[in-house]
């Protein structure tokens, strides 16, 4: 069977995937689950999940912290490193976008201790971001206030290297950030996935990761397909 352009998928075992995996395929593209390099594939998107380990940007642990899973940001610290090295289109969601400021030398507020609205299990439209025009994620949202999904109680807190802020929530939190020196080096805070039926800006955000995807798509197959 033909399928499209193969793309490495990272997740945790508690992660749970199938909404990825929906979305991913939905635009074309076939997940590869946690390859162990990204050799013969045509991108890389982070999904969600545990909180990343504090010690990464030299901070201990706040007591709402997670415990955290030293294999999986090991491996997506790799696999985004090597990902940005080749230029290989990014896609970053939710705990991504943290390990992505996290890998540029950035770091988190562990716990958003007054803004519950980023923290809404269940509610398609928890609040509001503004892109930043002329930026990539500006181009694919458009201008004005879009609705988003928020699940997050950890955010950016100083800014990594060679990043820009993209959009932000009414309150400043930090919601989308790009590598402007990359073809596609993409990261929002909120989870597009959950709403590709519906909601065109972030439909938009995975055909543009899928368009770049097939730019660069390869022969090779590297990795098991995901389940």
């Amino acid at each position: 069977m033909t399928t499209g352009p193969r793309v490495a998928m990272t997740h945790g075992a508690s992660t749970v995937i199938q909404p990825y995996l929906d979305a991913l395929r939905a635009v074309g593209l076939e997940p590869v689950c946690n390859p162990a390099s990204l050799d013969g594939l045509a991108g890389l998107f982070l999904c969600g999940g545990t909180d990343v380990n504090p010690a990464l940007y030299g901070a201990e642990a706040h007591p709402e912290t997670q415990p955290p899973d030293i294999e999986r940001d090991d491996l997506e610290l790799r696999l985004l490193r090597e990902a940005l090295d080749k230029d290989l289109p990014t896609l970053c969601v939710c705990r991504g976008l943290q390990l992505f400021n996290v890998a540029h030398g950035g770091t988190l507020v562990q716990h958003l201790e007054e803004t519950p609205r980023h923290r809404v299990k269940g509610e398609d439209e928890a609040h509001s971001v503004e892109a930043v025009t002329g930026t990539t994620v500006g181009r694919l949202l458009g201008a004005g206030p879009k609705p988003v999904n928020s699940r997050h109680h950890q955010a950016v807190d100083r800014l990594g290297r060679e990043l820009m802020v993209s959009a932000r929530a009414a309150d400043g939190t930090v919601e989308a950030l790009e590598r402007p020196d990359r073809t596609f080096a993409v990261a929002v805070q909120w989870h597009p996935e959950d709403r590709l039926q519906y909601q065109q800006h972030d439909l938009r955000l995975f055909r543009e990761f899928a368009e770049k995807c097939i730019g660069r798509a390869g022969s090779g197959s590297a990795g098991a397909g995901c389940d």
